[in-house]
């Protein structure tokens, strides 16, 4: 392992070490956010607390046209971890840790390539991307920012994501009418089997639309997480609550795709709809800005590579109208599980793409 290598090392055992699970949203200014400041020399930096554990900090030197955007926050760590998640295991070949995959090991790869090159450079890191409201990225693109770019990094293989679908999700409520669970009329007016019903139709939507295609993306998931209702078995449930979510192909409008879920409920039987999270598909709607990921890759010279299915804060920026790709080390099966992993090569892939995308800009 050489030096640079090592200094890459160093940077995400720091950063692992760190708890910024999310929830319990306990992050605030210090911290991480701390080491961050005191590992970039010479930039400048502008910090916000939005509330919730959802900082933002940016970090410039000079003025570029592209924002890198790292978010440092990691879900909770799931059952089943070997050693402490917080405290980083490497091997020959693999660095183990929470966050190490998704996606602190980027965050480490940027702190080597800025201490190895001066220049123009703007560093975004965020705290609330496992949350789900991407507060920190929106109240960023509310403001003057003046950047044409933005580089998002999340588990890429080091090669550049410039397409992926949305996300949109929703609670609907249905309602019943109480009473002795021998009624004949428990068939029809229990509230749980109305939601069981408009869950069948919501699968039968999904499975209808699997020939749908976009770049080698095909239908649309549909995920039905939770249903809750009723009392006990021998009564009929005057109230159930289904939460569920879709993943919209790139060409497709999310919040389309829930009213047309919605609609496959019969009025009187909902008591409740809510819509939740909804994020756009990257890229954002229009051809010319596909044409600008495009244009972005070609002109970091970076390798790309197919869509992807799942969602992330590039397509934020790209619906801003700035010109959006997702780039990072590690491979998203490795993100979000127990012993969560990146390999010693992809960190150090990404570390010299970093190192070249700096000098490219300081021509």
């Amino acid at each position: 392992m050489n030096k640079l290598q090592r200094q890459t090392i160093d940077h995400l055992e720091a950063l692992v070490g760190f708890d910024t699970r999310n929830p319990p949203r306990s992050i605030d200014e210090g911290g991480l956010f701390a080491y961050l400041r005191d590992n970039l020399s010479g930039f400048d930096f502008h910090s916000e607390d939005h509330g919730d554990g959802c900082i933002s900090l940016l970090a410039s030197r000079g003025s570029p046209d592209t924002v890198f955007n790292f978010h440092v926050d990691t879900v909770p760590a799931a059952d089943g971890w070997r050693d402490d998640p917080l405290a980083l295991r490497v091997t020959p070949d693999r660095a183990y840790g929470l966050g190490a995959c998704d996606i602190k090991g980027a965050a480490a790869c940027m702190l080597s390539a800025a201490a190895q090159r001066g220049g123009p450079l703007a560093l975004l890191f965020t705290s609330d991307e496992e949350a789900g409201n991407s507060r920190c990225i929106r109240r960023f693109l509310g403001t003057s920012h003046g950047f044409k770019n933005a580089i998002v990094a999340e588990p890429t293989g080091a090669k550049a994501v410039l397409a992926h679908r949305g996300i949109a999700t929703a609670t609907i409520g249905f309602g019943g009418i109480a009473g002795h669970a021998s009624a004949a009329r428990a068939l029809e007016d229990n509230a749980i089997h109305r939601a069981i019903r408009w869950g069948t139709r919501a699968l039968e939507f999904a499975q209808q639309r699997q020939h749908r295609e976009y770049e080698g993306l095909k239908g649309i998931p549909l995920n039905i997480g939770t249903i809750a209702g009723g009392v006990k078995p021998n009564v009929i449930a005057a109230e159930a609550v289904v939460r569920f979510g879709i993943r919209p192909l790139p060409d497709q409008d999310g919040r389309r795709l829930l009213e047309q879920l919605r609609q496959l409920a019969p009025d009187a039987h909902v008591a409740g709809w809510q819509e939740g999270f909804v994020g756009p598909a990257l890229p954002g709607p229009g051809v010319d800005r596909e044409r600008a990921a495009h244009r972005l890759a070609e002109h970091y010279a970076l390798p790309t590579t197919d869509a992807v299915n799942f969602w992330t804060e590039a397509s934020l920026f790209s619906a801003a109208g700035l010109a959006a790709l997702v780039f990072g080390p590690g491979d998203i099966e490795q993100a979000h599980c127990a012993n969560e992993w990146v390999a010693l090569e992809q960190l150090d892939a990404v570390t010299q793409h970093y190192i070249r995308l700096i000098d490219h800009d300081n021509r």
